[in-house]
């Protein structure tokens, strides 16, 4: 296949790269065309890098090469041209323009596709006097690398153009996901589950960018936690995305963002491009701070409240004391498995001892790190026994990390993953893409242990609806309002991963 590249930035090169390895001949074209001498150039770096690490023999980094064609017009007549890529700036005006030299570049046999990660795919198309023509073809960066691209049809697409970008994308060794024209498309909208729960925590001042990050990491096995993942996108990228997809869903609770973004962002703390951002980056910014020590007495009796033994037990095994009584001594810190609830309204409903009461997650960390959460009432040397008693293991093994957060409805994880699977399930229920599409695409683009519909079915569907649930009445916020598509599997028994029968399959 023939294949035209317009725009040779950070994506339109990898683009290229991709598309010629595959065996394509891409013909990569820009208005400025010492952007396409470098862009040559940085292809040439990156397959000479390969062959060199072995991935790839000499005479196929030449032949990918020699399927690689600078351009010097953009619109040059191309009538054997199968396909146009466009891959320039994010701005509407800007895209409409392309196309519409495109147009009259081009035979009408050629197809059109933008790689927009933000824009509507259908009003770029609306410029066209054909814009049926044209789909979104996302690809993420570096795309050599993310193997996922999303097939977006606008709402004029003509049918049988997602399939052909479907066959080119899994030809070219990726993945693809075929998803609706809509703010964030699938990838971006889904990833807001994440991070607008952690500006929210840390809104709320529950634990700093730092421990969230820990607690994301080590309780819930994300690779970044979601400051550091906001630091490597750029702060004014996400947080311009944030507001795109909250405002295009029309001001949806779950989607609702931070008062913290907009004055970081004036004032260029974008994250690593810029030098600062929730952390600072540089060969002369300080080290992260490291944690504080376990000084309390690790030996001190614990009283686990509630019915279920198994946190108590997990305790007991790691040679932790653990009283077995109905009530805890007067020298027991007390702590509480929370589940989309409080420490302060577990105090109050079973009157246990305010000055020693504390919260712990039920959720089995990823990592070798328990979180402790205390209240306004918490007497510091009761808390510091308390995190003495959580790090201790037995059998030899190092201690556990323990991050003492502020008192919230569930816990730092928990909230981060109600959230994560919340924001799924709402993609889910208004059918913007398939449940395994969802899953695919969110553990190929954002690097998540596994897929947030599956990670749900981890925890269990009924479960997970609790949670909310509790996470709902505790705060009376809407974002934690579960879902119909939670709500109606968790009734019937069903997968959070099963699509469920359409009333289009039992009409005939």
């Amino acid at each position: 296949m023939r294949i035209r590249i317009v725009g040779a930035g950070a994506m339109g090169r990898g683009i290229a790269q991709w598309a010629a390895v595959a065996g394509h001949t891409v013909e990569l074209a820009d208005v400025r065309r010492e952007a396409v001498t470098a862009a040559v150039d940085f292809v040439a770096s990156m397959l000479e890098r390969a062959v060199e690490k072995g991935r790839m023999t000499a005479g196929d980094r030449d032949s990918a090469l020699g399927r690689l064609v600078p351009l010097e017009d953009p619109w040059a007549d191309g009538p054997d041209v199968e396909l146009v890529v466009e891959a320039v700036r994010e701005d509407l005006g800007t895209k409409a323009e392309v196309f519409g030299e495109l147009e009259r570049a081009l035979p009408a046999s050629t197809v059109f596709a933008t790689n927009t990660s933000s824009l509507s795919v259908t009003r770029i198309a609306a410029a066209l006097d054909d814009p049926s023509r044209l789909a979104g073809l996302h690809f993420f960066n570096p795309v050599p690398l993310m193997r996922i691209v999303e097939v977006v049809p606008g709402a004029a697409t003509r049918p049988e153009i997602p399939p052909f970008l479907t066959e080119l994308v899994t030809g070219c060794g990726h993945r693809a996901v075929t998803v609706s024209d809509t703010p964030g498309f699938l990838v971006n909208h889904a990833g807001r589950g994440l991070v607008t729960e952690a500006l929210a925590l840390l809104e709320e001042s529950v634990a700093e960018p730092a421990g969230i990050d820990r607690i994301a990491r080590d309780v819930l096995g994300l690779r970044m936690g979601p400051f550091e993942l906001m630091d490597l996108t750029g702060l004014d990228v996400t947080a311009a995305v944030i507001d795109s997809v909250w405002e295009g869903f029309r001001y949806e609770d779950r989607l609702r963002p931070s008062c913290l973004t907009p004055n970081r962002v004036a004032a260029g703390l974008h994250g690593r491009k810029t030098g600062r951002g929730w952390y600072a980056y540089g060969p002369d910014a300080p080290a992260p701070a490291a944690e504080p020590p376990v000084t309390g007495d690790a030996a001190r009796p614990v009283f686990v409240a509630g019915a279920d033994r198994s946190y108590a037990d997990a305790l007991a095994a790691s040679g932790a004391v653990v009283e077995t009584g109905p009530e805890p001594s007067a020298r027991a810190v007390v702590l509480v498995p929370v589940w989309g609830t409080t420490v302060a309204s577990a105090v109050a409903a079973r009157g246990l001892p305010a000055d020693r009461a504390f919260g712990v997650d039920p959720l089995p960390p990823a990592g070798r790190r328990r979180v402790l959460a205390v209240t306004p009432a918490a007497g510091p040397q009761a808390a510091r026994d308390a995190r003495a008693v959580l790090a201790r293991a037995g059998g030899g093994e190092d201690p556990y990390a323990v991050s003492v957060v502020r008192d919230t409805a569930g816990s730092v994880a928990q909230r981060l993953l109600a959230s994560v699977v919340s924001v799924a399930t709402s993609i889910a229920e208004r059918r913007l893409a398939d449940p395994a599409d969802i899953d695919l695409a969110v553990t190929a683009g954002l690097g998540y242990p596994v897929g947030p519909l599956a990670w749900g079915d981890r925890i269990g569907a009924v479960r997970m609806l609790e949670l909310q649930r509790s996470l709902h009445a505790t705060t009376g916020d809407p974002r934690h309002r579960p879902t119909r598509w939670l709500t109606e599997r968790a009734q019937l028994g069903l997968s959070l991963t099963d699509p469920g029968t359409s009333p289009a399959a039992c009409a005939g």
